[in-house]
Order: structure tokens, then sequence, then C-alpha cells
């Protein structure tokens, strides 16, 4: 007897998610936490470009997250949602629409804090807007496949409830960066974290390890053997193993940590190196940099 065939997996569908909802209820920061996660995200698309989009990419290309609302050129609810039905009856589509709402003094100081006008009452009070938008989104309100009220949301907490929802299967994680760096040539502007291992014992005025750098394992062992390098190790992890998941939960996507010495060339990087080990035998995402390995002179940039 054959087998039935197998079903098109479902994660062959390529993921459509609508963003829509009230101003100041949090939307780009919704796009902010999809394309974080790996969505293609594009914010006011003009409805009539809707279907093209989607099907630009074909099956079980990256997820797309769209959003419309009231500023959209040709906005109107039911013709949203009579775009989105079609993209449901499509077998390649995946769409949901993510309505994001908000009360009405929250709104209203939000728009007050910022001192940005309502795109509905460019010439009125922020709260004559407010309650004109939520009449006129109230059939996507309805129509939504996940509502969330932001009130009481902070902007990780708001990143996280997106992600949790719409991309739990598709979050990297937290990607962290180390860098060895040179002090003379600069911190690094996009470092989170920066530690200075200049207190360790220096290769450099060795004639042997001088030419080489913090990757080769005679500068390695040379710095290890420092009386002071284990207890700061075994500290820096200890920290870095409490601190990455609270990092996480605030919705923190990506960390750089800079690991400077002098030259940049041998205590630093040997510090990376082994830093950057650790962290990927915890299955950590790691991008490892040494930004100055290779710098000669000693002239400041």
């Amino acid at each position: 007897m054959r087998e039935p065939p197998t079903p098109p997996a479902a994660q062959a569908r390529r993921r459509v998610v609508i963003v829509s909802g009230l101003s100041g209820a949090g939307k780009s920061t919704a796009l902010r936490a999809l394309e974080d996660a790996g969505y293609e995200a594009v914010d006011n698309l003009p409805l009539s470009f809707l279907g093209a989009l989607v099907q630009a990419g074909g099956e079980g290309t990256r997820p797309l997250a769209i959003g419309i609302d009231a500023r959209t050129r040709d906005f109107a609810p039911q013709p949203v949602l009579d775009a989105l039905a079609g993209l449901r009856a499509s077998p390649g589509v995946d769409a949901r629409l993510l309505y994001l709402d908000a009360d009405d003094e929250v709104l209203r100081r939000r728009f007050t804090e910022t001192r940005r006008r309502h795109p509905l009452a460019l010439d009125r009070p922020v709260l004559d807007g407010i309650q004109a938008e939520r009449s006129l989104l109230w059939a996507l309100r309805e129509g939504a496949d996940i509502a969330l009220d932001t009130s009481n949301a902070t902007g990780a907490e708001l990143r996280r409830m997106v992600q949790e929802r719409l991309a739990d299967d598709l979050r990297p994680g937290l990607v962290v960066a180390v860098v060895s760096f040179a002090y003379r040539w600069g911190l690094p502007r996009e470092a989170d974290l920066v530690f200075d291992v200049r207190f360790l014992a220096n290769p450099h005025y060795e004639p042997a390890l001088e030419p080489l750098t913090g990757r080769d394992p005679a500068v390695g062992a040379f710095i290890e053997r420092d009386p002071g390098f284990e207890a700061f190790f075994a500290g820096l992890v200890a920290m870095l193993a409490a601190l990455l998941p609270r990092y996480e939960r605030e919705g923190k996507s990506y960390l750089t940590i800079g690991c400077g010495c002098t030259g940049g060339k041998h205590r630093s990087v040997h510090v990376a190196e082994r830093l950057a080990r650790w962290l990927r035998q915890r299955g950590r995402q790691v991008n490892l940099v040494h930004r100055d390995i290779d710098r000669r002179g000693d002239a400041a940039r």
C-alpha cells in the first residue's frame, strides 16, 4: 500500500504579519522587534503594493512584517481585511494580523511627552485624534489574530511579547561581539562593556614573544602565568553568566564586549580569544574581532 503524500511543511509557507493599531501604541517597536528576529520589515506600505510584495519572495523565503495604519496611503480597514483574507487563501502564505492598542490616557501622555501631533488631529486636541482613530480601526481590532494592549508595557516588554508570539522559533538569541583593541587607538565606539587588561604581565617586553600575538600559544601561556589572570577571568565569566540572560530578557539582540590593552596585540587578543571560546562552549553566537592586531606606530588616530 502506497503511503499518502506528505503535506508541505508549515514552515515552507511564507510568514506574513500585518502590524497595525493605534498611533502611539508601539507599532514601530513591534516592527523593529520582528526585524531583529529575522523578518523583512516594511512600514507604511501602500495597500495596492501588498500582494506584489508578498508574492515577490515565493514560498519559504524570509518572513515579512508590514506596517499598515491610518497614515498609510489608500488606507481603509475593510480593504486591509480583504487583502488579509486573500493572503490567507494563498497556499504559500501564513498571514496574520497583529493589532496594538493602549488606553486613551496613555496614548495622550505619549504624544504629549514626545510633542508629536496625532496624524488624525493635526489642528485639534490629541484626544480627538485618538478617539477618531479608535473608531476608524475598530474593524481591524475585531479581526486581529493577536491583539496586544501596550498600556503598561515598556519597550523591552513589548519586544518580548511580539517575539514570543510571532518569532519564537526564529529568534537567534543574543549575538555577542568580542573586540580586542589598543587603548592608544581609542575605545571601540560600539562597545557596551569594556575591560582593561593592561594590569596583566606584558609579553611586549619579552624579545621572543614581542613579534607574536595573543593567538600564539606561547603568548597565551605567558599571560596566564600572571598570578592575577585566573581570578580575573573567573570573575569576568561569572559576571557575564549572570548578565547575558538579563540582557536577553530586556530584548537586547546584540552585545559588544571590548578587551583593551596598550598595543592591541598580545593581552587583549588572548583574553578576547579565551572569552570567545568560553561563550561558544555555552552555545552563544560570537563574532570575534581583533581590531588593532596589525596596527603599528605610536601616533593616535
